[in-house]
């Protein structure tokens, strides 16, 4: 079944608040995380997103999609990257979460939609 994992954080508080062994540990750790996802075929996609400061919220305002910067206005962290995964079951994709959050604090684990619901 596949899972989308999605890491919370602030890169720029992460800068501020972490040492830089700290940082290069985590590094290091997502990097052979991704490679024995590779190599164990559950990595379907992942990716790492800028900091949240340089996303954008888009609302429809009379219609019109109105811009304004930032995830959301009050929210000190938000997504900064995620993996799409294929496993064999949720205790795994917990297991892999596990190891996430030990950097992160806050992982979401989502079921991947086999399609749109039914109407």
């Amino acid at each position: 079944m596949k899972y989308m994992i999605a890491m919370f954080g602030s890169a720029s508080e992460m800068g501020e608040t972490q040492s830089p062994e700290w940082i290069r540990e985590m590094i290091d750790f997502m990097i052979g995380l991704d490679k024995s996802l590779r190599e164990s075929g559950e990595m379907v996609f992942n990716e790492g997103l800028t900091d949240g400061v340089l996303g954008k919220t888009v609302r429809l305002e009379d219609g019109q999609p109105v811009a304004t910067d930032g995830p959301f206005a009050e929210a000190k962290e938000s997504i900064i990257g995620f993996w799409i995964v294929d496993v064999a079951s949720e205790a795994r994709a917990i297991e892999i979460c596990g190891q996430i959050a030990k950097y992160s604090g806050v992982v979401e684990l989502r079921p991947v939609a086999a399609g749109p619901p039914a109407v």
